[in-house]
């Protein structure tokens, strides 16, 4: 039986485009996503009948932002609804598609790349040169119409289909494509920089060598692995939740609980941007919102077992739509194992001379979105003491200039090899972490240390306390964090009392961060003003998800968090939605090319007074004598 929270599966989305298509004709209809209208909260909880509804987004023949149509699977009706030129589809195969076929068939563009160098005179010379569209929101270029979907297309040239194209940019030269009106309605030439020569590739064949002297590391459970699994519903070591995939948000945890006591209702990332630092005019525009433009969860990969994935695995699979309304299955969409995670407590004990020791283990649900150069890894793990971690890795290909002689610009573009450099930019996420902790309403406080003054009480200096507020409307709660006094923040159920006569508890704990550099009174940060801070609060509302908005191609800043909190509700006891920013500043290095090492952020939910002792007393001893 189908739950309510389940993913689409391949008959519900045909169903989904064939009433669609059944009242709308347009046989230029392409698609951008189909994702589940999630029912609201209190329904889903009350067990109650609810329709599947499929949200179809995509543009069509009209020449406006595209097209939103809500299909009742259960009546077989589509509400289908034109969006504002502020509120436009996000960008699909189609619109990329015709954006590349646009730029490579533009006799000015032609003439520029040519003028570099590069072969253009036959088919298989322009299958080489690789096209990059990247949004044009918040720096349109002037003859773009209001309300036309635009893109800026870059390019790198390749040695043939396998190489690394990142390797050679076309520096200096960008397309601006018209979406809407089907045409390249400018070339910007910034001047010619001479094409690098050397190799980018990093596949293994390429190599002049490889290790031989790392051994097999095996992970092995003979007796298999400690979950269960029932559809997309989980449950290991006290913990039920359900998992899947949303077009925008990537991979979601949903109805998250411990011991059969809620925790969240929902927890996915809402959005995420990532923008530039460098003055050059190839990069100075850029600050792509990689979840909402692109279709982040449209981008997932396929996993592997052992590369991707190592250990007993369970893969999840998940349909998804084509452009073209076909259905696509993504196998191993989302992988989940065990893995030890070192030693859960400890003590010795020096008059006894005993000891006692346990080993942590934590659960691990992934998935890895690819997203033009970068890959973005979202790692939920679970262990065994309550903890709750969320750990983003990045890796994939570093954004590139070439370089000409003598003209590098160490401080926002340092150098990564002889012929390129690469810019300093961020990557900034906001996850929405939607409470439900052991069910009721709940409570948000800020705790932070403070240094008590050196006076009679404290003569020799030494005292500190943990001092706690309530933040009780939406404007408190917008806070960022401050490792100097180790701020973090708590979310408390004033209903649920534990054995010491406290309320119920969760803290989020943040890792250093920085916030958006970008000017406040900036394009990016009207965009995405969410990065601003590293908290936001608010009260739950149906359809509040998208911390930059719902629909963010070509869109000025609407409908974000800082609209979404103009009001300053009242969040003091209610269903509690948190919203967590967390970011990483990358100054590329020499070590970041031809592929970036894995760099890491995320931030970590506690146990606080949930339980009313440690609740991993029971684990066995693991210990095994010689």
């Amino acid at each position: 039986m189908t739950h309510p929270l389940d993913p689409l599966t391949a008959a519900e989305i045909t169903h989904a485009v064939a009433t669609f298509r059944s009242q709308h004709d347009d046989e230029k209809a392409f698609f951008s996503s189909a994702g589940l209208v999630e029912p609201p909260k209190d329904k889903v909880k009350a067990g109650a009948d609810v329709p599947r509804i499929v949200r179809l987004l995509g543009v069509d023949k009209t020449p406006d932002g595209g097209f939103a149509a809500d299909v009742n699977l259960d009546a077989g009706e589509a509400s289908i609804s034109r969006l504002p030129g502020n509120a436009q589809a996000p960008y699909g195969f189609a619109d990329l598609g015709l954006a590349v076929v646009l730029t490579k068939q533009n006799e000015e563009w032609l003439v520029a790349v040519a003028k570099r160098g590069i072969a253009t005179a036959t088919e298989e010379d322009l299958e080489l040169i690789q096209i990059d569209p990247w949004p044009a929101g918040g720096f349109a270029h002037s003859a773009i119409p209001e309300g036309h979907r635009a893109v800026r297309c870059i390019a790198f040239v390749r040695e043939d289909e396998t190489d690394n194209g990142y390797a050679r940019p076309i520096h200096g030269l960008i397309a601006h494509v018209d979406i809407t009106a089907r045409q390249v309605i400018a070339i910007e030439d910034n001047g010619v920089v001479p094409m690098p020569t050397a190799s980018g590739r990093f596949d293994s064949p390429s190599q002049s060598l490889t290790r031989t002297d790392l051994k097999e590391l095996a992970i092995t459970q003979p007796d298999g692995p400690s979950f269960s699994v029932d559809g997309y519903k989980v449950n290991w070591q006290g913990y039920e939740f359900r998992v899947g995939i949303h077009p925008v948000n990537g991979l979601v945890l949903h109805q998250l609980s411990l011991r059969d006591r809620p925790v969240l209702y929902r927890a996915a990332l809402s959005e995420m941007v990532v923008p530039y630092g460098d003055s050059d005019p190839m990069h100075s525009w850029k600050h792509v919102l990689d979840a909402s433009e692109y279709n982040m969860g449209q981008l997932i990969n396929s996993l592997k077992l052992g590369c991707d994935c190592l250990g007993e695995i369970h893969y999840f699979d998940i349909d998804q739509i084509t452009h073209e309304g076909a259905v696509k299955r993504v196998e191993n969409a989302i992988c989940m194992h065990e893995e030890d995670y070192g030693i859960q407590w400890k003590h010795y004990d020096s008059s006894s001379r005993t000891s006692e020791v346990r080993r942590s283990r934590r659960l691990v649900i992934s998935s890895i979105f690819t997203i033009g150069n970068y890959d973005y890894g979202f790692y939920w793990y679970l262990y065994l003491d309550g903890t709750i971690q969320m750990e983003i890795k990045l890796t994939g290909i570093v954004g590139v200039s070439a370089v000409a002689d003598g003209q590098v610009n160490a401080a926002q573009s340092p150098l990564i090899s002889t012929e390129l450099s690469s810019p300093v930019h961020q990557h900034v996420f906001n996850f929405r972490l939607d409470w439900e902790l052991d069910g009721g309403s709940n409570s948000l406080y800020e705790n932070q240390i403070e240094v008590l003054p050196m006076d009679d009480k404290n003569p020799a200096g030494t005292q500190f306390r943990s001092v706690s507020r309530q933040l009780t409307d939406e404007a408190s709660a917008k806070r960022n964090i401050s490792p100097e006094v180790s701020r973090y923040w708590k979310v408390t159920n004033p209903a649920s009392i534990n054995g010491l006569g406290q309320p119920v508890a969760y803290k989020l704990l943040p890792q250093a961060s920085p916030a958006l550099f970008a000017h406040a009174d900036s394009q990016v940060a009207r965009r995405a003003g969410f990065g601003k801070h590293h908290l936001w609060a608010t009260p739950y509302v149906d359809g509040e998800l998208h911390a930059a908005g719902p629909y963010t191609v070509m869109h000025e800043g609407q409908e974000g968090l800082p609209e979404l909190t103009a009001d300053n509700r009242d969040i003091s006891d209610c269903d509690l939605v948190m919203w967590h920013t967390v970011a990483v500043t990358h100054v590329p290095r020499p070590e970041d090319w031809p592929v970036m090492p894995v760099e890491y952020c995320g931030f970590h939910l506690i146990p606080v007074g949930f339980f009313d002792r440690n609740p991993t007393l029971d684990l066995p001893s693991s210990c095994h004598g010689d």
